[in-house]
């Protein structure tokens, strides 16, 4: 006698498909989850990093993390295997912008024209605060107050290099532009930087020409 073979009524199998269909989204998070914490974690300090030198301000750089960790975790399946640190601080960077538009438009003039740029920013900085202020002959301040003074463009091509360390390429990568624009904005930096770290009395020309050695 031949065994009876058991089909799936309908109803069973109506029922398993919504079923299946969660047990791939449990795992398809449960994997987007495991990625965006070996991709995006390990340059969170980056990431905060560069939000604060855009923003100006460490507690509005916090929101605009926060905004870019959940536009990375939306973006993870994007992600091609390149360079991690890149790719994040490219969406940092967007953020940071689209925070900016839509909180201080008149900070965000990308152009080439310094001294548009320079007419067009307003913006108080962290470090024009009276704590800071008690400190300013302090090296560490007076470098933090010169590179917030510059334009947007300039600034956060100089930060991208000099505190990120990233090269020419990766930061062409982050902001979108060639790499002789970088080179141009990088100089052009330097050249809006070291004679601001120069000014002031005797003393302080000596550590104003060591830094300016250590900017490159």
């Amino acid at each position: 006698m031949k065994p009876l073979a058991v089909c799936p009524t309908r109803s069973a199998t109506i029922s398993s498909a919504p079923q299946q269909r969660a047990a791939v989204n449990r795992i398809s998070s449960a994997d987007a989850n495991a990625r965006f914490r070996s991709v995006v974690l390990p340059h969170l300090d980056d990431a905060y990093s560069l939000a604060r030198w855009l923003t100006g301000s460490r507690a509005d750089s916090e929101d605009v993390v926060q905004d870019a960790c959940l536009r990375a975790l939306r973006g993870i399946g994007n992600f091609c295997n390149g360079n991690a640190r890149a790719w994040v601080l490219t969406i940092v960077r967007h953020t940071a912008y689209d925070w900016l538009r839509k909180n201080r438009p008149a900070v965000v003039v990308l152009v080439e024209d310094v001294e548009a740029v320079k007419r067009t920013q307003s913006i108080e900085w962290d470090v024009e605060t009276p704590e800071t202020a008690l400190i300013a002959q302090d090296a560490a301040t007076l470098l933090e107050a010169a590179i917030a003074a510059l334009p947007a463009p300039f600034r956060e091509t100089l930060v991208l290099r000099e505190v990120q360390e990233l090269g020419y390429r990766e930061i062409a990568e982050v902001t979108g532009v060639s790499i002789g624009t970088v080179m141009s904005r990088l100089a052009r930096a330097r050249h809006r930087l070291i004679p601001t770290m120069t000014k002031g009395g005797p003393g302080q020309i000596g550590w104003s020409a060591r830094s300016a050695a250590a900017l490159g």
